[in-house]
C-alpha cells in the first residue's frame, strides 16, 4: 500500500489537470435508486390508464386496475420516502446528516503520532478522510469491496477525495471485511460507519470480533452500525464478552438520542438502533 502523494495546485493547475477542488463523498441513498424507483412508479401508474382505456372484459378490469394501482401507490410512497433521505444525506443540503455522523465518529478517534489507523467499509473515503485529517501525524488505511450496489463509490473516488481535502496521510485498498487482510494487533485505530449491518451474516459479532483482532493492545476503538437485537443479537452481553476479554473503557452510545438524530428521524429512516460501540483493547 502506498501512501498518497499529494501535490498543492493553484486553481488554474487544477483547472488544466482536469482534478476537483472539493471532495465529493456521494449520497448514501444513491440517486440513481431513488429515480429507479420514481421510473417503476410510473410504469405501473401508466399499465393503470392502459388497463383502464383498453377495451377489455370489466371483470378483468376490476381485478387488474385496482392492483395496479395499489402497486403504484407502494411505489410512490417508497419513492418519497427515498427522496426525503437522499435530502437528509446530502453534504449539499440542510441537514447533512451524513457530513454530522461522519465528523462526529472521527472526534472519537485519537491516536498517537506515527500511528496507523483503520476504516473497515470505507465507502467514498468520507471517515478515512476526517480520521487521517483529525489525527495528522498518523497513517490511515480505508478497505472496502465496493459492491454493485453502491457502484458509483470506488478507490479511485477515495483517492480523489483526498486530494481534494489535501489530506496525504491515507491509502486505499479492496478488501472484504468478513476476513481483513492484516496481521493481528497492526493499527492503533480501529473505526467503521453503517457498514456491518449490509453484510449477511448470522453472527455481526462475530464480524466486530474480526476487526477487533486487527486493533493493537491499548488502541481504541468506534464502531457506528445499527446495532439493534434482530441485526446484532444481544449487544449488552457483547460488551460484557469484551470486557472480560480484556478491553477497558468498552461501552454502547446510543446516537438516536439527539447525538446524530433525533429518535423520529432513526425511526422513519429506518435507522432505529444506531449506536457506537467504542472502548480500549
Amino acid at each position: 500500500m502506498t501512501v498518497l502523494s499529494i501535490r498543492y495546485e493553484s486553481e488554474s493547475d487544477n483547472a488544466k489537470s482536469g482534478s476537483r477542488t472539493t471532495p465529493d463523498y456521494k449520497n448514501w441513498m444513491p440517486k440513481g435508486m431513488v429515480l429507479g424507483m420514481a421510473c417503476t412508479a410510473a410504469v405501473f401508474l401508466l399499465l393503470g390508464i392502459v388497463t383502464l382505456l383498453t377495451p377489455i372484459s370489466e371483470p378483468v378490469k376490476k381485478i387488474m386496475i385496482p392492483i395496479l394501482f395499489v402497486i403504484t401507490a407502494i411505489f410512490i410512497f417508497i419513492s418519497f420516502w427515498m427522496l426525503l433521505m437522499y435530502r437528509a444525506f446530502s453534504y449539499d443540503g440542510k441537514r447533512k446528516m451524513s457530513k454530522q455522523i461522519i465528523e462526529g465518529v472521527a472526534a472519537y478517534i485519537n491516536i498517537p503520532d506515527g500511528g496507523k489507523g483503520l476504516d473497515v467499509g470505507c465507502g467514498s473515503g468520507a471517515l478515512t478522510i476526517a480520521c487521517a485529517k483529525k489525527n495528522p501525524n498518523s497513517l490511515w488505511t480505508g478497505i472496502d469491496r465496493w459492491g454493485k450496489e453502491y457502484a458509483s463509490f470506488n478507490k479511485k473516488l477515495c483517492e480523489s477525495n483526498a486530494e481534494a481535502e489535501g489530506v496525504s496521510n491515507v491509502s486505499f485498498m479492496q478488501g472484504n471485511a468478513l476476513k481483513l487482510p492484516f496481521e493481528n494487533e497492526t493499527f492503533d485505530a480501529v473505526t467503521s460507519n453503517y457498514v456491518y449491518h449490509n453484510i449477511p451474516s448470522n453472527n455481526r459479532q462475530e464480524i466486530l470480533l474480526e476487526t477487533l483482532r486487527t486493533l493493537k493492545k491499548g488502541g481504541s476503538f468506534a464502531i457506528h452500525d445499527i446495532m439493534s437485537k434482530a441485526k446484532y443479537g444481544e449487544m449488552k452481553s457483547f460488551v460484557e464478552k469484551l470486557k472480560s476479554m480484556g478491553y477497558s473503557e468498552v461501552k454502547l452510545v446510543d446516537t438516536t438520542n439527539g447525538m446524530f438524530m433525533s429518535k423520529w428521524e432513526s425511526t422513519w429512516m429506518g435507522l432505529s438502533g444506531s449506536a457506537i460501540l467504542m472502548g480500549r483493547k
